[in-house]
């Protein structure tokens, strides 16, 4: 982030008392007196749910590009650089534009009460309406009905990924309570896909859907993906389609890659099967499950494997726990790191059989780090203190290999380690 965007940012802390309040009324204002923007905007297609929107997000993406298509597209939280977030018909926007987008929200605002999130939203459909686009993909911040995304009156088409535990002190303790809010950002007429999910879930799901009037495309009832040969096939009521393998590593991407194929259909937004393939075969999204290759990665011996990952909910863990017991041609040592409003246990639990062993890290750049203590617990005491994730890469190192490394918990240790890199 610039220094200029930084004081921006630092300033717009102190208008609201809380980083995150649920509710549209004061975007809904400073939207208003922009000249709403957010009507302006391309065919959007809106991506809710809690695990593998950002994937979803980038398949939906390298598709549309691959058949020449310009696209906008909001995401978050940023990993290095802020500017991570808005992408303005296929390119980051530059420190420049952010900068002056900032501050001229800033000054329609004046003063107002209202969150960092959601000057940060009205600034990315601010962009966005200056400059023509084919299509428009929106990742919902946090939750769906409340989140600052969901001002968007008509959708081309939504989608709703993985639900899992997260976020409960906002959303819910129960599984259902978290469905209904992610349900919120369905609208009538609007197509919404939905990928595997709990029975619990889909029920609750296919009832708002009712509720509100969304057609469903459901998986394994309106289409489907299952793996065939070195790839998979997509099936809906249209056809079939044989596809390469999704770019991004972990079988669970066959889910993300299927919402993403059924979103884009849904929307109307034309595409050639070619491109329905290519763009599965190159997106590209950094932190899931990615093969990482330089300064860290030569920090362990000849032949050593180190991976990344964001996951950090018990869903995220269940995914990672399965995609480990393929890797059971070697020992797998975990680096730890979390986000201290987390579940520690939920995430670890699948993971801890599967692991050589578990270190504790919390970077010092690590946003609202959990202690490394606390970490140790969670695992029933099975991991140990790194305390850094070179002390931890220097350790393991010294166990028999060759072996494969993952670090993983947070987005926000992800982000660090992609900086050290």
């Amino acid at each position: 982030m610039s220094s200029r965007v930084e004081g921006i940012v630092a300033r717009l802390h102190g208008l609201h008392p809380r980083l995150i309040d649920l509710s549209l009324d004061r975007l809904q204002a400073l939207l208003a007196k922009l000249g709403h923007p957010e009507a302006k905007l391309p065919p959007v297609i809106h991506v809710g749910g809690t695990n593998g929107k950002g994937s979803t997000c980038a398949f939906i993406r390298a598709m549309a590009e691959a058949a020449g298509l310009r696209v906008h597209v909001y995401t978050s939280p940023h990993l290095v650089r802020f500017n991570e977030r808005i992408r303005i018909a296929g390119e980051l926007v530059s420190d420049a534009a952010l900068a002056e987008a900032l501050e001229q929200v800033e000054r329609v605002n004046d003063g107002a009460a209202i969150t960092v999130f959601e000057v940060i939203t009205a600034v990315a459909f601010h962009l966005f309406a200056q400059t023509p686009a084919d299509l428009c993909v929106l990742e919902v911040g946090l939750g769906g009905r409340g989140d600052a995304t969901n001002v968007i009156a008509r959708p081309a088409a939504c989608a709703i990924t993985s639900i899992s535990l997260d976020h409960r002190e906002l959303l819910g303790d129960t599984l259902e309570l978290i469905a209904a809010e992610k349900a919120g950002i369905m609208k009538r007429g609007v197509p919404v896909a939905i990928g595997a999910q709990p029975d619990a879930v889909t029920a609750v799901l296919l009832a708002a859907a009712s509720r509100v009037g969304a057609p469903v495309r459901l998986r394994d009832h309106d289409w489907g993906v299952t793996p065939e040969g070195l790839g998979f096939r997509y099936v809906d009521v249209s056809g079939r389609q044989t596809l390469p393998a999704p770019s991004l590593p972990g079988a669970y991407q066959l889910d993300n890659a299927g919402i993403a194929i059924a979103a884009l259909m849904a929307s109307g937004v034309a595409v050639s099967d070619d491109a329905i393939a290519a763009g599965i075969a190159t997106a590209e999204w950094p932190a899931r499950l990615q093969r990482l290759h330089g300064r860290l990665a030569r920090r362990l011996p000849a032949g050593w494997e180190l991976w990344l990952d964001g996951g950090h909910n018990p869903g995220a863990g269940k995914v990672l726990g399965a995609h480990l017991a393929g890797w059971a041609d070697r020992p797998v040592h975990l680096i730890v790191g979390m986000k201290d409003s987390k579940d520690a246990v939920g995430f670890l639990r699948p993971l801890l059989p599967r692991a050589s062993s578990i270190w504790a890290v919390a970077e010092p750049g690590q946003h609202s780090a959990l202690p490394v203590e606390a970490i140790i617990a969670a695992s029933g005491g099975v991991a140990r203190p790194a305390p850094h994730v070179a002390d931890a890469l220097a350790a393991i190192a010294r166990e028999p290999g060759p072996a494969r490394v993952l670090i993983c918990g947070t987005l926000y240790l992800a982000g660090e380690v992609l900086k050290a890199d």
